[in-house]
C-alpha cells in the first residue's frame, strides 16, 4: 500500500479544517478523485471528496481510519472495487473487502447513511463485464440481506447503450474514466437516491 502514501498524506493535509463540517464524504478510487466539479454538482449539498489516485477497495479499507479520522460526516458515498478488478482479483475478494468496509464504517459512524455506487462498465474492461456484473450482485444482495443503513446505487445499467455495451459519450478517451457527460450521469442517479432517502437534505 505504499504508493498511495503520497496522495493519502496530501488528503490529511487539504481537509484539515473542514472535519467538523464535511457534510456528504465521497470515499474512493479515481472516479471519485478525478470528479473536479463535485461541489459545483452538488451545489445544494455540502460534500468532500476523498479519492485517492488508482484506489483499489482494499486500499479504502486499508487507509479508513487513517483518512476518514475525526470526520463526522452526514453521509458516505463509497466507490471502488473497479481497480481490484483490474488488478487479477475475483469478485469473492472484493465481496470480503466490502464487507470489511461495511464494518468499518458502522464501527466508526454507528448507523451513518452509507452508499455504496456499483462497479462502472468501462469500455476498456468489457472484457471482464461478467465478473463486475457478479461483484455488483454480491453487494448488493449483502446490502439487501443486511437491511441496515447501507443502500446500493446502481450505476451500471445506466450507463450501457441500446445495444448493451458501455456508452462511450460516459467515457473519456482511455475508456476508463468518467467524462464530463459521465459524471453528469452520476450526479443524476447519486443526488435522486440520496433526496429519496436522507432526510437530511430532504425539502
Amino acid at each position: 500500500m505504499y504508493w498511495y502514501e503520497e496522495e493519502v498524506k496530501q488528503l490529511e493535509k487539504t481537509h484539515l479544517k473542514d472535519r467538523a463540517d464535511c457534510g456528504i464524504i465521497f470515499y474512493g478510487s479515481s472516479s471519485i478523485r478525478l470528479w473536479n466539479n463535485l461541489r459545483g454538482d452538488f451545489s445544494d449539498l455540502k460534500v468532500t471528496n476523498l479519492g485517492f489516485g488508482g484506489a483499489t477497495l482494499a486500499a479504502c479499507v486499508w487507509f479508513f481510519e487513517r483518512i476518514l479520522s475525526d470526520y463526522k460526516p452526514q453521509a458516505l458515498v463509497v466507490y471502488a472495487g473497479d481497480n481490484d478488478l483490474g488488478d487479477g482479483r475475483n469478485p469473492e475478494e472484493i465481496f470480503i473487502f466490502f464487507q470489511q468496509l461495511m464494518v468499518k464504517a458502522n464501527l466508526k459512524f454507528s448507523d451513518l447513511p452509507c452508499y455504496f455506487i456499483s462497479l462502472k462498465p468501462s469500455i476498456s474492461r468489457w472484457q471482464m463485464a461478467d465478473k463486475f456484473r457478479y461483484t455488483n450482485n454480491l453487494i448488493e444482495s449483502e446490502i439487501i440481506k443486511q437491511n441496515n443503513n447501507w443502500k446500493f446505487i446502481d450505476v451500471f445499467k445506466k450507463m450501457l447503450d441500446k445495444s448493451g455495451k458501455p456508452n462511450p459519450a460516459y467515457y473519456d478517451h482511455d475508456g476508463l474514466h468518467l467524462s464530463a457527460e459521465g459524471y453528469r450521469l452520476w450526479t443524476e442517479i447519486i443526488k435522486d437516491r440520496l433526496i429519496k432517502s436522507l432526510p437530511l437534505i430532504n425539502t
